[in-house]
C-alpha cells in the first residue's frame, strides 16, 4: 500500500512538473510575441486542418497589417461590439460577465458570454474553441499573461490581426479584401461596423447576414464615437 501511494505520489509531482512546463512554454511565447508577430494561431492550425480533411491543397487567407494601417473605424468597432470597457479592464470584465450570466439564466441556456478582447485573443492564440472548465481556467491564466506582457495597443493589434472572420479568413486585412474589396485601412464606418458583428460567429454570419444582424451593425455604428481606442 505505501509503495502504492509513494508512486502515485510521483505520478502527481510528474504532472505537475509537465504542467508548470507547459505555463513556461505559454509565457515564453507570450514574451516572444510582444515584439515579434505570431505567424499562426492555435485556431488558424484547427481550421487549417479541418479545411484540409476536404481539400488537402486548403489555404488560410490571412496577412499581418500594422496597428497603423488599421482603420480606426474597425478598432472604434470592434471594440464598441465586443468589449466597450477594454482600455479599463485589465483582462476580466466581471460587469459584463454578470450580465451574461444573467442573460443566460434568464434565457435558460448560454446565449451570451462576457468575455473581453484579452481573453477571446488567449483562446485564440493557445486554445480551441471546445468548452470545459479546463479550457476556461486555463485562458484566465492566460489573459492575466498577456495583460501582464503586452500594451492594450498591443493586445488590439495582434486580436484584429488573428481573429477568425469567416471560412478560411483570419486577420481584418484578409477580411477587409474579403467582403469589401479594400484595404483593412480604408474601411469606413459602416463597413466597420458589419465586420464586428460578425465576430461571435463568422463562419455563419458570412453565409446569413440577416436583418437582425443588419439592425445590431446599426447599433454598434451610433456607439463607435464613444468607443476609447488605446
Amino acid at each position: 500500500m505505501k509503495a502504492l501511494l509513494r508512486r502515485a505520489g510521483w505520478v502527481g509531482v510528474a504532472l505537475l512538473a509537465l504542467l508548470v512546463l507547459y505555463q513556461l512554454w505559454i509565457f515564453l511565447l507570450v514574451l516572444w510575441w510582444s515584439h515579434f508577430n505570431p505567424s499562426s494561431t492555435s485556431f488558424m492550425d484547427i481550421r487549417l486542418d479541418e479545411l484540409q480533411e476536404k481539400r488537402p491543397n486548403a489555404e488560410l487567407r490571412h496577412e499581418w497589417v500594422p496597428y497603423e494601417r488599421i482603420s480606426i473605424h474597425l478598432k472604434r468597432a470592434v471594440i464598441a461590439a465586443e468589449d466597450d470597457s477594454f482600455v479599463d479592464h485589465e483582462g476580466f470584465d466581471w460587469e459584463g460577465i454578470q450580465r451574461a450570466m444573467e442573460k443566460n439564466q434568464r434565457k435558460g441556456r448560454a446565449v451570451a458570454g462576457g468575455s473581453t478582447i484579452s481573453q477571446q485573443l488567449a483562446k485564440n492564440l493557445f486554445l480551441s474553441p471546445t468548452r470545459s472548465y479546463f479550457r476556461k481556467a486555463q485562458e484566465a491564466v492566460i489573459t492575466v499573461m498577456i495583460e501582464t506582457v503586452w500594451s492594450k495597443r498591443r493586445i488590439l493589434e495582434v486580436y484584429l490581426n488573428v481573429v477568425e472572420w469567416g471560412t478560411g479568413i483570419f486577420g481584418c486585412e484578409a477580411a477587409a479584401r474579403r467582403y469589401y474589396g479594400v484595404p483593412a485601412g480604408r474601411l469606413g464606418p459602416d463597413q466597420a461596423a458589419r465586420l464586428a458583428v460578425m465576430l461571435p460567429n463568422p463562419r455563419k454570419y458570412e453565409k446569413q447576414f440577416g436583418p437582425r444582424l443588419a439592425a445590431h451593425a446599426a447599433r454598434i455604428r451610433g456607439r463607435m464615437a464613444y468607443a476609447q481606442v488605446p
